[in-house]
């Protein structure tokens, strides 16, 4: 992807313990995302935060039918893959690789690791699911091997439904993901501390 496409911050990739991919939601900027990092434990890893054309990874609600958000969701998707072939040809191997994710962010995430799943280092999905109408099995492939994955959300939330947390958790977990799932009542649309501490726990600690 073109370098002011993406924001970058921390070690270089050459000299780093980990990778962090960090994407951002809908009306965010690579630059919000990336101030997350003050608040975990990534000392020595490379922060990689890719920035969405228009503040947005794709028109629809995640939600609709995966055809309404053509060709935004392929291009975005594409774009995660383009970053992690990228990391790994600077030599780390996909242990290496952590992602994160905020709502908008946190669906195309999860989407992409299920489409292309294997033993990454871990990712936080802060108020997020698989995105379709419904869940499709058909899409996903590959073996987590009990990588940890962290998804946190409200109940009620105004963008997320608990229905489709819990329907990823279970898709993630058939894959082979260790998923600690954790709904918070009425926390709103937000990211809270107590998430921030359980993701350094369970994936950055």
């Amino acid at each position: 992807m073109h370098k002011e496409n993406l924001a970058t911050a921390g070690a270089s990739l050459e000299t780093a313990s980990r990778a962090l991919i960090m994407i951002h939601g809908r009306g965010g900027s690579a630059a919000d995302i990336l101030s997350l990092a003050e608040h975990l434990n990534v000392a020595g890893y490379a922060l990689m935060a890719p920035q969405a054309t228009g503040h947005t990874w794709y028109p629809q609600s995640f939600l609709a039918p995966p055809a309404q958000n053509e060709p935004s969701l392929s291009s975005a998707l594409n774009l995660l893959q383009q970053l992690v072939a990228g990391i790994l040809r600077k030599g780390m191997r996909p242990e290496q690789i952590c992602f994160l994710g905020f709502s908008q962010g946190a669906c195309l995430m999860l989407e992409f690791l299920a489409r292309n799943a294997m033993k990454y280092g871990g990712a936080a999905a802060f108020t997020g699911g698989l995105i379709g109408d419904r869940i499709y099995p058909a899409n996903y492939s590959g073996i987590f091997d009990g990588m940890p994955v962290f998804i946190g959300s409200s109940d009620p939330d105004i963008h997320v439904p608990v229905q489709r947390v819990k329907e990823t958790t279970r898709m993630l977990e058939s894959m082979g993901a260790t998923v600690t799932e954790k709904i918070y009542a009425n926390m709103g649309h937000t990211i809270s501390r107590e998430e921030l501490d359980l993701a350094n726990g369970l994936i950055f600690g």
